[in-house]
């Protein structure tokens, strides 16, 4: 067991845990936020992804003592039930989500993307979400949602 100390969607944690447990399994199974998801475990498809020190990871590949010291945002440091991120409501709005699987990924990997490209292009948005995939809607609405995010932070809403 390692002690872990890091600052998680803002508050800061200690943990006792497996050095080489996947960040993915200490943030679902000992931290029991269940909003990160597993879908391929082999960082490929992106439903795992979170921020990491401000940069898109897939959990699944990082090790828990690899976050000793760091910050970690989830999709449960975006917004609150009673008022959703305006990725998030962008993203209900457009039809961008449909099993939820991929969504939470999506949505960490659309503000990492913003951060880097506030009015991104088309090609900006497919770049910038390739690490994610969707099975269930195709990526339209999904790119849509992205767009209409980066209106809405555009107009200053």
């Amino acid at each position: 067991m390692s002690t872990i100390t890091f600052t998680l969607n803002g508050s800061q944690v200690t943990i006792d845990a497996p050095p080489m447990t996947r960040l993915l399994d200490l943030l679902r199974e000992h931290l029991h936020l269940t909003g990160t998801k597993e879908g391929c475990g082999e960082g490929e498809c992106g439903s795992c992804s979170v921020l990491l020190n401000g940069e898109l990871v897939n959990s699944c590949l990082v090790p828990s003592l690899q976050v000793q010291g760091a910050t970690v945002t989830t999709i449960e440091g975006l917004g609150e039930q009673s008022h959703l991120h305006p990725i998030q409501q962008c993203f209900l709005e457009n039809g961008g989500a449909q099993c939820g699987i991929c969504t939470p990924g999506m949505i960490l990997a659309t503000h990492h993307l913003l951060e880097k490209h506030p009015a991104p292009t088309l090609d900006e948005i497919r770049e910038g979400l390739s690490g994610n995939l969707c099975r269930c809607t195709g990526y339209m609405r999904i790119f849509e949602a992205v767009q209409q995010t980066a209106k809405l932070a555009e107009a200053g809403k």
